[in-house]
């Protein structure tokens, strides 16, 4: 095949949604990852609206959907029995999929659209050198230490997660001293779904024309407590996805012995313990952190950086894979554009695009991060959702970027 115009590092949603635009836009491109598909990853499994929009414009988002559960909005609950129900406006949905299966699909699109999948392949390191007077990275090594092996490319797309190894090998990504948040996830068979009657404050949006509203156990869920909070959701095959977010340092022993964690988390829980009573889990706890990543805006010419390894979002919003899939558009555009013009400017345009598109969905992360701090903040929170349920109503929709499905 020959060298690769691009050499994508991880094949995740990222990854495979650069290639696929740029193997449609003609470039040579070759996915590496160091896992075998499909393959299991932590998530919420939810695509919110705005997710799902991108999935339309790929094309991708029939398949998507046909493959998950229809979520039309969020149960968000607080302290003191308060919940709010927020279905999102006009007919507009998300969906829920393991990602699993959304991984395989879009890795499988990326490969029918020309794009070189290879693996099971451990990338080392990025491999830098100096053309043309100039610091570059030309590509990377691959392999164990003893048998490296370097594959060289035009562009090298840094797309391996949050623990990129391009990356933070490069400098160019840290795990923050605060916050320090881990995520503890795990399947259960038997969870029982919400019912409405404890739902105190139930709302629509007033401009919702839809058909009349399913069961709320076609709701996602975030149930926001003082220094932590569990999503839940539904998923394809009678399973439900428990995810338990929650501040931890250095010596926590409660990650060592995950399942307990997650067991004694959920039978406290005022909401979810009778819930939770029957439930079984079905695959062993899987522990995920320090989740927060900063990363220094990519500046080297022959490397882009995207999803996770740009910058990981908190994922009490949902909103990852938005920023996985819409941000994969931003970089592949900017790949075509050093491909054609080099490198001049590249970067700076990128880096003013990603601010200008996510800017103001990270400080609203950032808001509801410290919130969920704070017991203060979250007593707060609580009140403001009893005497004005409209305005979590419309977190609820912002949080799940339908504005940017319609």
């Amino acid at each position: 095949m020959g060298e690769p115009d691009v050499l994508i590092v991880g094949g995740g949603p990222a990854g495979a949604c650069a290639g696929l635009l740029l193997a449609r836009a003609g470039a040579r491109v070759t996915i590496l990852d160091r896992a075998t598909f499909p393959r299991d990853k932590l998530c919420g499994d939810t695509v919110n609206p705005g997710a799902l929009a991108r999935l339309r414009a790929l094309g991708l988002a029939s398949e998507v959907a046909a493959a998950g559960l229809r979520v039309d909005g969020m149960l968000l609950t607080g302290e003191r029995g308060v919940a709010i129900e927020g279905r999102y406006p006009d007919g507009i949905a998300g969906c829920a999929i393991l990602r699993r299966d959304l991984d395989w699909i879009l890795l499988q699109h990326a490969a029918a659209a020309g794009c070189r999948v290879q693996e099971g392949v451990v990338v080392r390191e990025a491999v830098v050198g100096d053309v043309f007077g100039g610091t570059r990275v030309t590509g990377v090594r691959i392999g164990s230490a003893a048998r490296a092996l370097s594959l060289s490319a035009r562009i090298v797309i840094a797309a391996d997660g949050r623990h990129s190894t391009v990356a933070f090998g490069l400098g160019l990504a840290r795990h923050p001293n605060r916050p320090r948040r881990w995520a503890i996830g795990a399947y259960y068979e038997n969870f029982a779904r919400p019912v409405s009657d404890w739902c105190l404050t139930p709302v629509r949006h007033q401009s919702d024309t839809s058909p009349t509203p399913g069961p709320i156990g076609s709701l996602g869920e975030m149930h926001v407590r003082p220094g932590r909070y569990i999503g839940v959701a539904p998923v394809p095959g009678g399973l439900t996805n428990v995810c338990l977010v929650k501040a931890s340092g250095p010596a926590d022993r409660d990650l060592a012995n995950p399942r307990a964690l997650l067991t004694r988390e959920l039978a406290r829980d005022p909401v979810l313990r009778s819930r939770a009573a029957g439930a079984r889990l079905v695959s062993a706890p899987v522990v995920l952190g320090p989740l927060a990543v900063d990363a220094v805006p990519a500046a080297i010419a022959g490397l882009l950086v995207a999803g996770d390894a740009a910058g990981f979002i908190d994922p009490m919003t949902g909103d990852g894979l938005r920023f996985a899939i819409r941000g994969a558009e931003l970089t592949a555009a900017a790949a075509l554009d050093a491909l054609a013009h080099g490198w001049t400017g590249v970067h700076a345009r990128l880096a003013e695009t990603r601010a200008r598109e996510f800017g103001g969905k990270w400080r609203f992360n950032r808001a509801l991060r410290a919130l969920v701090a704070s017991p203060r903040a979250v007593d707060a929170a609580t009140l403001g959702a009893r005497v004005a349920p409209a305005v979590f109503r419309a977190l609820i929709a912002h949080a799940g970027d339908c504005h940017a499905a319609c």
